[in-house]
């Protein structure tokens, strides 16, 4: 054989690959995710609705997971296919740390629809509103 590369992966393989790396941005598995992006998945991999993987560990409260994810290049502002974005879910699921972790990273508290701030409003949360705007 005097080819040396790889051959492609089917569908069915990259599908079960890519359904297992939005699993470990839903449990939290931060070093395994890391390890994945670190070896070529891009840390901006979407799902079907648009959803990334930060999205989804935000969303799930893994703010560990978020950093490792933004530490590789992941975009804190990408909003999914419903015009929402990661840090707006984390303040639905009012979770703080992650909120934290991805404004360290970025993130744009006044983006998407509704923004986090809107979402903050929306739920009289001022624990949100104050970590999305400490100057007032």
């Amino acid at each position: 054989m005097t080819d040396s590369a790889s051959p492609e992966p089917d569908d069915a393989e990259l599908l079960d690959l890519w359904a297992r790396v939005f699993g470990f941005a839903r449990e939290g598995s931060a070093e395994t995710l890391a390890a994945y992006v670190d070896a070529g998945i891009s840390p901006n991999l979407t799902n079907d609705k648009g959803d990334t993987l930060v999205m989804l560990a935000a969303y799930h409260g893994h703010a560990d997971t978020v950093r490792a994810l933004l530490q590789r290049g992941a975009d804190p502002n990408r909003l999914n296919d419903r015009g929402q974005s990661p840090i707006a879910g984390a303040v639905f699921k009012n979770e703080a740390e992650v909120v934290r972790a991805l404004l360290d990273g970025g993130a744009d508290p006044e983006l998407g629809q509704p923004s986090a701030l809107d979402t903050a409003r929306m739920f009289d949360n001022a624990e949100m509103l104050s970590l999305l705007r400490p100057e007032g």
